[in-house]
């Protein structure tokens, strides 16, 4: 692939498209969006406005995380705390679809429509790739930034057109466009988190109480996990739940599953063979968690399943 010339070309996409006025980007700070936001600004400069959106659903210290990496890189980026908004909309849901439709709402009307309106932009930059795009199609399963692929006019919904850049690339392709941008490789080889952040690690309903059990539990897997090499390492929470025993009692204690994949560009993944070692000591740390007393390794490819849980 031409890289020189994908990025021309996109360049010129943008700046067609915004004109003489503004332009909103959505950064997550995964590789996708952050390919999109350093495309934007090289394009648009300053018309560019680039949005954090704090949803509570992120991984632990990642909105600081993020915003210092792209301050650094002369990339400035506002936080807008949406926290409230996100678990309010996904109070009580506990279907997979409901979840994910709760977040594109709370995104694309509540959050980007208000920056909208505020601003005069007209325009927004998103990360989808076209993996995204085949999934949702498919019936797989939605991901929350897939709009007019579903014969959603978001001009005509929520006031501003959305523009996807990298649409026709894969998760290799994207990363090897990263590093073609001259992006570090903490940006560049940075494991897939999903738009929904941990809402799609938690099976059932998310309330504050399982996203801080769920936080914690992938801080420990992405600790021992970091130099495994994998294309993917996750903690989700089951919403059943197991007998156990702590402190000598009974203990009616919650259950997290830990995935470790290998993949090309994520449409087909292996679980990766961990040492026994490995896999003991991950378990031992998760089960020191509050309420949780069992963990279990995910042997299953993709497909039949898919990484994610939700």
């Amino acid at each position: 692939m031409d890289y020189d010339y994908f990025v021309k070309q996109q360049s010129e996409v943008l700046r067609e498209a915004a004109g003489d006025g503004r332009a909103i980007n959505a950064l997550s700070g995964g590789v996708d969006s952050a390919v999109v936001t350093v495309l934007g600004h090289r394009a648009l400069g300053d018309r560019l406005k680039t949005i954090f959106v704090d949803n509570g659903l992120m991984r632990e210290g990642e909105p600081e995380r993020v915003v210092s990496t792209f301050t650094a890189m002369g990339i400035p980026v506002e936080r807008i705390d949406a926290r409230d908004e996100f678990l309010g909309a996904l109070a009580g849901l506990t279907d997979p679809e409901e979840k994910r439709r709760a977040v594109t709402t709370s995104f694309y009307q509540g959050v980007f429509g208000r920056v909208v309106r505020e601003t005069g932009a007209r325009i927004l930059l998103h990360g989808t790739i076209l993996t995204d795009i085949e999934e949702t199609v498919a019936g797989i399963k939605r991901q929350h930034n897939i709009l007019a692929q579903l014969g959603i006019d978001p001009e005509r919904e929520y006031g501003y057109q959305v523009l996807e850049p990298l649409q026709t690339l894969r998760k290799n392709e994207v990363r090897a466009l990263a590093r073609h941008l001259g992006m570090g490789v903490e940006l560049t080889e940075r494991i897939p988190f999903p738009g929904p952040g941990l809402a799609t690690r938690i099976v059932g309903e998310v309330t504050p109480e399982r996203l801080e059990t769920v936080r914690a539990a992938t801080a420990i897997v992405e600790d021992e996990l970091a130099s495994s090499g994998a294309f993917q390492y996750l903690a989700v929470l089951l919403g059943d739940k197991a007998t156990g025993i702590r402190a000598g009692c009974r203990e009616f204690g919650q259950i997290i599953v830990v995935r470790c994949v290998a993949s090309r560009d994520a449409r087909e993944a292996t679980a990766v063979e961990l040492p026994w070692a490995k896999l003991q000591r991950i378990c031992g740390r998760i089960t020191e968690l509050p309420g949780v007393n069992r963990c279990l390794y995910d042997l299953t490819p993709k497909p039949p399943a898919t990484i994610e849980y939700v």
